[in-house]
């Protein structure tokens, strides 16, 4: 017989994510660990929306995640380009490099 996941272990699934992105996104330097530490939050978020839309069986979490991951992919795209770019300037990648440049 096949059970559902609860909706608080998916809840507290997508809170352990959201904590460690946090955490990615304080502690390291490095943008690029930054940004996938980023993306790690936004999925959390997802996640959280999909675990509340299937316990209270709405289609509206559903339509969130779904706007979530659409609005992750546009960052992906920027935020990708932005480093690489920062990348080909200065072959160290450090946010504290980044902040000192002039342009």
């Amino acid at each position: 017989m096949i059970t559902a996941v609860p909706a608080g272990w998916v809840v507290g699934l997508a809170a352990a994510l959201f904590a460690v992105g946090t955490v990615g996104v304080l502690v390291r330097k490095n943008p690029l660990i930054m940004f996938m530490s980023a993306e790690m939050m936004w999925n959390a978020a997802a996640l959280a929306f999909i675990g509340y839309a299937a316990q209270w069986h709405q289609m509206q979490g559903q339509l969130m995640a779904f706007l979530i991951i659409a609005t992750a992919a546009g960052e992906v795209g920027i935020g990708l380009a932005l480093i690489v770019w920062v990348y080909h300037r200065r072959p160290r990648l450090d946010v504290d490099d980044v902040s000192e440049m002039k342009g």
